[in-house]
């Protein structure tokens, strides 16, 4: 993997949509840089008995269309700068959907397979109190990421309600059904890939049954459109996370992996050939998935890709450099920004829930997902197609345009 500055990656891409609709050069001087980033120290006594402090972020990118809207995430690499990258691309994610959020993101260094349910539990505690000062339903609102969970959410939603005074649900998303969360959201953004997915072949008036996809990272996401993409036909011949990789021309057992990775927590106790979990990447397949980390698909391996489409389940797994040579290869990349924006989607229809105390059926949250997916699609296919324009640059197009046409009227304060 090619390790670079992910802010830079994610301003290479912000200039290459603002230089194609001419944006106004004072605007892109607030939109390149983060509204703020908050860096704290997290002091737990650990189970031993022994002081720990480890080191957290939360970054606001820009808060021009309502609350900052994003996920924490717990990894030994999290980085201040993968953050705030992390937190532009949801910034344009929102606005592509059209969803009244801006892009907010955070991080804590630690290695959560190495720390005890409690030590965990302590952590996230500390964290949220530290970051308090910028949290509120209404200021910005976190979510679950690599490596966070539900029960995460409910330590945050527990923690925040403690120092208020009150309950408020309404101040994370992704927690458990039984403290507000919505139906359907632990599969949303699988399910939004799927759909995407399924949009594009009907765009290209071609057939989904039968075609071959391989998925990178078969956790919450890419495990969840897996399974959807399977109902809907598709064959997955290829899975891998970090424990390898496996491959099976005549396609996988999804069902099968997904009791292995919920009873194992990784795949590769699943019986099937193995293969080096790199390789995945270069499966001559109809559809390629990555569904991992960032930066897995780069100026070093862009050109051994076989896949006929990318969509990313992932952030930022392909770097600019691979975008230019998939782009001269002509092999479509279908954005992170419309591809795996699902779980942002439902995000948005639980914090509305848990604000109003009305709750939906899921058959009700996935109506109003799949409309959502289906129609930014459709506007990015539109965009691509009229401008002909790589699909990533229509997607930042629809979203830079939408947040600009907000400050022409909304102005800078003071």
């Amino acid at each position: 993997m090619i390790k670079d500055s992910l802010a830079r990656k994610a301003q290479k891409q912000l200039f290459k949509a603002a230089i194609e609709i001419k944006l106004d050069p004072n605007l892109l001087k607030i939109l390149e840089k983060p509204m703020r980033v908050l860096k704290v120290s997290i002091p737990i006594k650990m189970d031993n008995g022994k002081t720990k402090v480890f080191t957290g972020f939360r970054c606001q990118y820009n808060n021009s269309k309502g609350p900052t809207k994003g996920g924490v995430r717990y990894h030994p690499e999290v980085t201040e700068d993968e953050i705030v990258a992390l937190a532009a691309w949801m910034t344009w994610k929102c606005a592509l959907l059209d969803l009244p959020y801006g892009g907010a993101k955070g991080g804590v260094i630690c290695d959560p397979r190495k720390l005890s349910e409690g030590e965990l539990e302590r952590m996230t505690r500390r964290y949220t109190s530290e970051i308090m000062p910028i949290l509120g339903p209404h200021i910005d609102i976190p979510a679950p990421d690599v490596y966070t969970t539900s029960k995460t959410m409910a330590w945050i939603m527990d923690t925040f309600s403690m120092m208020k005074g009150y309950t408020e649900p309404s101040i994370v998303t992704g927690k458990p059904e039984v403290l507000g969360g919505s139906k359907g959201r632990k599969e949303a953004t699988g399910r939004g890939v799927a759909i995407i997915t399924r949009e594009f072949f009907k765009a290209k008036r071609k057939s989904l049954k039968g075609a071959k996809i391989a998925v990178q990272g078969f956790g919450n996401v890419g495990g969840y459109a897996a399974l959807f993409l399977s109902r809907m036909g598709a064959k997955i011949v290829a899975a891998s996370d970090v424990s390898g990789a496996l491959i099976n021309p005549d396609g996988l057992d999804i069902s099968g992996l997904i009791e292995c990775v919920e009873k194992h927590a990784c795949i590769i106790k699943h019986p099937g050939k193995q293969i080096d979990r790199e390789e995945l990447l270069f499966q001559d397949v109809d559809v390629l998935i990555p569904a991992a980390l960032e930066n897995q698909i780069h100026r070093k391996n862009a050109h051994k890709i076989k896949a006929k489409v990318i969509f990313e389940g992932a952030n930022g797994p392909t770097t600019p450099e691979a975008d230019e040579i998939l782009e001269k290869r002509r092999i479509p990349v279908i954005p992170d920004i419309l591809a795996n924006a699902g779980g942002v989607v439902v995000s948005h229809l639980e914090w509305v829930q848990a604000l109003s105390g009305l709750f939906w059926e899921e058959e009700q949250v996935n109506t109003e997902l799949e409309k959502k997916m289906v129609k930014s699609f459709k506007q990015v296919w539109d965009v691509a197609t009229r401008r002909k324009v790589p699909f990533r640059c229509a997607a930042y197009l629809i979203a830079i345009e939408r947040i600009a046409e907000v400050y022409r009227y909304r102005g800078i304060f003071p």
